[in-house]
Parts: C-alpha cells; sequence; structure tokens
C-alpha cells in the first residue's frame, strides 16, 4: 500500500516548503487551486494539497471547501503517469483521516460520474457508498458517495 504525504497548497496556489520538480501541468492544477480558494475561501485544513510519494509529486487532493452543515466534499488526482498503483486510494484515507482529526462527526462525501470508473472503486475500498443521484449544475448527473465510519480504511 503506497504512502502519501499531503503537502498543504496556500492561497496562491504554491505547495507549501516544496522546492522539487513539479510535472509541467501540475501549474494549471495549483492555479485551479488558488481560483478555488477565492470562491470558497481559503480555511487550513480544508485546503488543497499536492500528493508526494518518495519526495515525487504524484497528484492532488483536497477539499471542495470547508465543512458545511457537518458535511466536506473531497476530490482527488493521480498524475497520469501514476495511475493505477493505489495512490488516489492512499490520498483520499489521508483526507477522510483529517476530516476525521479536526472535525470528529464530519460526514466526509465524493461526487463521480455515474459511469464505472477507478474513483468508484477508491472509494468502495475505503468504505463509501452511494447515498443518492444528484443534478449536479456544472457535470450533470452524478453520484453522491458518503463515507460510513468503521468501514474500509
Amino acid at each position: 500500500m503506497p504512502v502519501v504525504s499531503l503537502i498543504p497548497i496556500d492561497g496562491e496556489g504554491a505547495p507549501l516548503g516544496f522546492d522539487g520538480k513539479l510535472p509541467e501541468f501540475a501549474s494549471q492544477v495549483l492555479e485551479a487551486t488558488a481560483n478555488l480558494y477565492k470562491s470558497v475561501g481559503f480555511e487550513e485544513p480544508w485546503v488543497g494539497y499536492l500528493a508526494v510519494e518518495n519526495l515525487i509529486p504524484v497528484g492532488t487532493c483536497g477539499f471542495k471547501s470547508a465543512p458545511r452543515d457537518k458535511r466536506v466534499e473531497i476530490a482527488y488526482f493521480t498524475f497520469p503517469e501514476f495511475e493505477g498503483r493505489g495512490l488516489a486510494t492512499a490520498m483520499a484515507r489521508e483526507l477522510v483521516a483529517i476530516a476525521q482529526r479536526h472535525e470528529p462527526g464530519v460526514v466526509v462525501a465524493a461526487q463521480t460520474l455515474p459511469e464505472r470508473n477507478a474513483s468508484h472503486r477508491v472509494l468502495e475500498k475505503l468504505g463509501f457508498e452511494v447515498v443518492e443521484t444528484i443534478d449536479h449544475p456544472d457535470d450533470g448527473m452524478v453520484l453522491e458517495w458518503q463515507f460510513m465510519l468503521g468501514a474500509g480504511t
């Protein structure tokens, strides 16, 4: 099982204290994270993270915002050359742990497209379950997954 370290991405879109080489397209992801902060705010630990394995950036993940109504949504992205190695699962596991540590009892949610995909398997391995289908304003129909305490991880 891979072990990833999560490095917070600051309000300007820079990974705090990381001075290693980033994949070329990572700058777009970091910029998108900074733009997200402009709309939802920047409140640690409910931020974006650069995921690093053995000092190598392997993806990004984070919270879409601080918890609202005892619910927080996570997202994760493995850089293409590192897909299929369990890194997305490791990232999502760390996000669940952060959420539980900082706000016990919070519902951790994730949304995916309905068509079976790798994200479904990530969430299933961690003990998430589909609770409803939602008509998302940007993505159309999506599945709402929620972490069920005591399962997976």
